[in-house]
């Protein structure tokens, strides 16, 4: 095979995988509308069904993208949290908030790489507001906190905020992720310290979660796909 037909034959892969990316991405949609809609009716059984499909549909739309491996990781890690985290008891939550905190080491490790590549570094002050933030959280919500989930969730959470900042490495869209995963899991923490919640909490958890997700893929989709145009 010559180079020139090598190249149209990737050519012609690449399209037909961003075809099938754009009913996939739909599906995503279609699922997170379902699930949020859902949430706000009481339908537990459509919760049930619809927030174990968000993740892979997430991820799977990334790699056919082109996504880098460690974003597909990331996602998927969050799959694993989702399914624990339906279960209702303590152990489940724990290994659950470890599938998560594997993800965010992806998503750290992936940031990492890119401030590598010529993207500027995250800004200490961010990284200054997001610790002072963690800080005044925690002092406020560790007295209401179970005892036995106390230091599980700083360590978690402490993860989750180094994630949160770093996420800027890849634009605004990343950004943005970032803050509102920070968010997500901050209204899981005030339900399990139970302080006064919200309207329908579980709705207001998974529509930030759901964005986070979204924007981290969108960001990180955004710049993959700058650096690897011709002649970038």
């Amino acid at each position: 095979m010559t180079a020139t037909a090598a190249r149209l034959g990737s050519t012609g892969a690449g399209g037909r995988a961003e075809r099938l990316a754009r009913p996939v991405l739909l599906a995503f949609l279609l699922v997170a509308a379902a699930d949020l809609a859902g949430l706000l009716a009481g339908a537990e059984a459509v919760h049930l069904v619809a927030k174990p499909l968000l993740m892979p549909l997430l991820a799977g739309y990334a790699a056919l993208r082109g996504a880098p491996r460690l974003l597909v990781a990331a996602l998927l890690f969050g799959w694993g949290g989702d399914v624990f985290l339906l279960a209702d008891n303590d152990l489940a939550f724990l290994v659950g908030m470890g599938s998560f905190a594997v993800g965010h080491v992806c998503y750290l490790t992936l940031f990492g790489r890119g401030e590598g590549r010529g993207r500027a570094p995250a800004p200490l002050v961010t990284g200054a507001g997001y610790a002072v933030v963690l800080v005044v959280f925690l002092v406020l919500i560790w007295p209401d906190l179970p005892a036995d989930l106390r230091i599980p969730l700083t360590g978690y959470s402490l993860l989750l905020t180094a994630m949160a900042w770093r996420a800027g490495v890849f634009g605004p869209y990343a950004a943005a992720g970032g803050a509102l995963f920070l968010l997500s899991d901050a209204l899981i923490a005030t339900g399990i310290a139970e302080w006064p919640q919200a309207p329908a909490p579980d709705f207001w958890v998974m529509l930030t979660y759901i964005a986070a997700q979204a924007l981290l893929t969108l960001g990180v989709l955004t710049k993959h796909r700058t650096k690897h145009k011709p002649g970038v």
